[in-house]
C-alpha cells in the first residue's frame, strides 16, 4: 500500500534528512521540472515561476534554472526575498545561470504552463495579495508540493486555491492530497523519490496489488466456496437484499441465500438466489448480510445473530438496530458499513478519521465509512480507497458493496482485507460500468462478476 503522510510528518523527514538540503532540493527542483516537460514545455514555451520565499520556492528556482538550460522561456516572479539559505541559494544559482527575476506582478503576457511554488505544505491560511489574479487564469498549473491555498493537512480551502492539473510532491502522499477538496485541486499527483528516510504514515492508499480475490480449489462446490445469507427485504424494499444477494453470487460466493417477509416474493424476482424466511435465520450459511431493506422488521434477528459466531456485514437499516455495546459484545467478527449519516446516528460523532479508528478501536468491528474516499479501519492504521468515483451515488450501489464484502468473507479473506478489497473492486467496476452508460445497482451487481477473480474474465 502507498504511504500518506501528514506536513508535519514531511518536515519531520527533511530535518532528519542524511543529506543537506540543497541536495534534496536540487532532486525536488528538478523532478518539478522534468514534469513541465512531461506537460508539453519544450523550446520556445513560456513558463511562469511563481516562487515563495522558503524552500518550496527554492524548489521552483531549482526548477526554473533546469527548463532555462533546457531552452524553455522560462522567468521567476517572487513573492518575496527568500528566507532559507536553502532558497537563496537556489534563487542565486538561477540568477547566474539567466533566468529573469521579476517580483511578482499580475499576469500581462501569454503564459504556456503557471508553476506553484509559493508555499507547498508550509501554507497556513491567509494569501498575499496578487496571487488571486494567477489562480484565475486560464492556464494550465503545475503545484510543488501542494497547491497554494489547500490546507495540506486536510485538503480544506479557507479563500481561494489554484487548481493545478498535476502536483509534484516528494517522498510520499500527502493528507491534503487526498482529503477534503485534494483530489479535485491536485489533479494527477505524482511522487518524485528525494532520498528521504522511513516516513511513518498516517493513512495507507489501497490499490490492487493490496485487494486480492481468492481462486477455488479444484474439487469446491457451491458450499465449500464460500456462502452467503442476506436478511433483509421487507414489503417495498426486496429489491435491496435482492441487489446484495446478486453481487454476492456474481462475486464469487457459491451459495447465496435471502431470508425475507416474503420469500415467495424473492423467489420470483430472483431465481438463482435461495429464499427462507427472516426468522428464524438459517445455520447454514458462513457469512450474515443484515440490513439492506430491513426497514423496520428483523430488531431481534439483528441481535440474535451478534451474539453469534458467524462473520456479519451490518448495513444500512442494519445499523440502526444495534447501539456501540451491543456491536463491541459480538460474538464474530463484524464489518460494519456506514455512509456518513449512518456514522452519525451510530456514534453521535461527524465523521473524521479519528472518529472511523475510535469506532473501531472501541468495538472491534472493521469500519467502512462509505464516500469519495471510502475510509476502512480495524482499529489499526487506517486504510483510505480512492477508486470510487460520482458515478457510484445512487440507489442500491451500497447493497451491491455489501454482497461483495461477503462474497470475499465467505471466500476466506480477514475481515480488514475483505472489507477494503470489496471497495476497491466496487469502485473499479463503478468506474468500468460508468463508461459504457448510468450506474445502476441491477447492473453493477452483475458488472462485478467482470473482477471477481484475479485472472480477468
Amino acid at each position: 500500500m502507498r504511504s500518506v503522510i501528514t506536513p508535519a510528518e514531511a518536515a519531520r523527514l527533511d530535518a532528519e534528512a542524511s543529506e543537506p538540503i540543497g541536495i534534496l532540493m536540487e532532486r525536488a527542483g528538478y523532478g518539478v521540472a522534468m514534469a513541465a516537460v512531461g506537460m508539453g514545455m519544450r523550446y520556445g514555451s513560456r513558463v511562469v515561476v511563481l516562487a515563495g520565499p522558503g524552500n518550496n520556492g527554492g524548489d521552483g528556482y531549482v526548477a526554473a534554472r533546469v527548463l532555462h538550460e533546457r531552452g524553455v522561456g522560462v522567468e521567476v516572479q517572487a513573492l518575496a526575498v527568500p528566507r532559507t539559505d536553502a532558497c537563496a541559494a537556489a534563487a542565486t544559482s538561477a540568477r547566474r545561470a539567466g533566468v529573469p527575476m521579476l517580483p511578482l506582478e499580475n499576469p500581462s503576457r501569454p503564459v504556456d504552463l503557471d508553476i506553484d511554488a509559493v508555499f507547498g505544505g508550509g501554507f497556513r491560511r491567509g494569501l498575499p495579495e496578487g496571487l488571486a489574479a494567477w489562480m484565475e487564469l486560464p492556464v494550465p498549473v503545475l503545484a510543488v508540493d501542494v497547491p497554494t491555498g489547500l490546507d495540506p493537512d486536510g485538503g480544506l480551502v479557507a479563500d481561494q486555491a489554484f487548481s493545478a492539473n498535476v502536483t509534484v510532491t516528494f517522498h510520499a502522499l500527502k493528507t491534503g492530497h487526498v482529503l477534503g477538496q485534494g483530489p479535485d485541486r491536485c489533479g494527477d499527483v505524482r511522487v518524485v523519490d528525494i532520498g528521504l528516510g522511513e516516513e511513518r504514515p498516517a493513512l495507507l492508499v489501497v490499490g490492487a496489488e493490496d485487494s486480492p480475490r481468492p481462486g477455488r480449489a479444484r474439487t469446491a462446490h457451491k458450499w465449500s466456496a464460500g456462502s452467503v445469507l442476506v436478511a433483509g427485504g421487507a414489503p417495498g424494499m426486496v429489491g435491496a437484499a435482492v441487489m446484495a444477494g446478486r453481487a454476492a453470487l456474481h462475486f464469487g460466493a457459491g451459495a447465496v441465500g435471502l431470508a425475507v417477509p416474503d420469500p415467495a416474493l424473492a423467489q420470483g424476482l430472483a431465481p438463482e438466489l435461495l429464499a427462507h424466511p427472516l426468522d428464524p435465520l438459517p445455520d447454514r450459511y458462513q457469512v450474515l448480510v443484515i440490513g439492506p431493506g430491513l426497514g423496520g422488521e428483523g430488531g431481534d434477528v439483528v441481535k440474535h445473530a451478534l451474539a453469534g459466531e458467524r462473520a456479519m456485514v451490518l448495513d444500512a437499516d442494519g445499523l440502526g438496530r444495534v447501539d456501540l455495546e451491543t456491536l463491541a459484545s459480538a460474538g464474530g467478527p463484524v464489518v460494519v458499513t456506514p455512509h456518513a449519516g449512518e456514522f452519525r446516528r451510530l456514534t453521535g460523532q461527524a465523521p473524521s478519521l479519528e472518529a472511523v479508528h475510535g469506532l473501531a478501536a472501541r468495538t472491534g468491528a472493521v469500519v467502512v465509512l462509505k464516500g469519495n474516499p471510502t475510509f476502512v479501519s480495524d482499529g489499526s492504521l487506517t486504510q483510505i480507497v480512492r477508486s470510487g468515483g460520482p458515478e457510484l451515488a445512487t440507489i442500491g450501489t451500497g447493497d451491491v458493496l455489501a454482497g461483495m464484502i461477503a462474497a470475499l468473507l465467505a471466500r476466506g479473506l480477514p475481515p480488514v482485507v475483505a472489507a477494503s478489497s470489496g471497495v476497491y473492486w466496487h469502485g473499479v467496476a463503478g468506474r468500468a460500468l460508468g463508461r459504457s452508460g448510468t450506474v445502476t445497482a441491477d447492473r453493477l451487481a452483475t458488472q462485478v462478476g467482470r473482477f471477481a477473480w484475479d485472472e480477468p474474465t
